[in-house]
């Protein structure tokens, strides 16, 4: 399973609903929302990930931050240490702010939900990503994290058809 699904299926199916009340649009508008925006992400990690640096540094925040509390917990989407956090998760992922810019610019004009709006979403989605991934990471077998497995599994391999594709092809371009 993919970022993106795995994503969508968290908080048992109820993520979209979450992001919807959150931000006050109709859940549909919320899951294309995140649909768009999940591909920045996804190549994000990957490019972080690219080099040692990055590599260990994901190792680290997956192994000893909190951050499966943000799939587990549904009043997590509201806290602002979540948002908090997912800046910090953008700062290393996509390096700068004007980076994040782009991407809700892009997304907005692909999805019809303000520009200000997804800027404010996006660092939840990443605080949820890093979730998503984390508590993948804690249940994969074993002790030791897999973390070639973990990003193979959810990097590039969504089932979200062309529009994702475009997209990531999109964010691969701001990179």
């Amino acid at each position: 399973m993919g970022l993106l699904s795995s994503i969508l299926a968290s908080q048992g199916g109820n993520i979209v609903g979450q992001i919807s009340s959150k931000f006050g649009l109709d859940p549909a508008m919320a899951e294309s929302a995140v649909r768009s925006l999940i591909p920045a992400i996804s190549q994000g990690i990957q490019n972080n990930t690219s080099d040692k640096t990055g590599l260990e540094s994901l190792v680290s925040a997956l192994s000893n931050g909190n951050h499966q509390s943000y799939v587990d917990d549904p009043d997590s989407i509201s806290d602002p240490a979540t948002t908090a956090d997912g800046n910090s998760i953008l700062g290393h992922i996509l390096g700068s702010k004007e980076i994040s810019r782009n991407v809700a610019d892009e997304a907005a004009a692909e999805t019809g939900v303000s520009s200000s709006t997804l800027k404010k979403m996006l660092p939840i989605l990443a605080s949820v990503a890093m979730g998503v991934m984390s508590r993948e990471s804690s249940s994969s077998s074993g002790n030791k994290l897999d973390i070639g497995g973990l990003l193979s599994s959810f990097i590039g391999s969504d089932d979200n058809g062309s529009v994702a594709q475009g997209l990531l092809g999109m964010a691969k371009k701001l990179f």
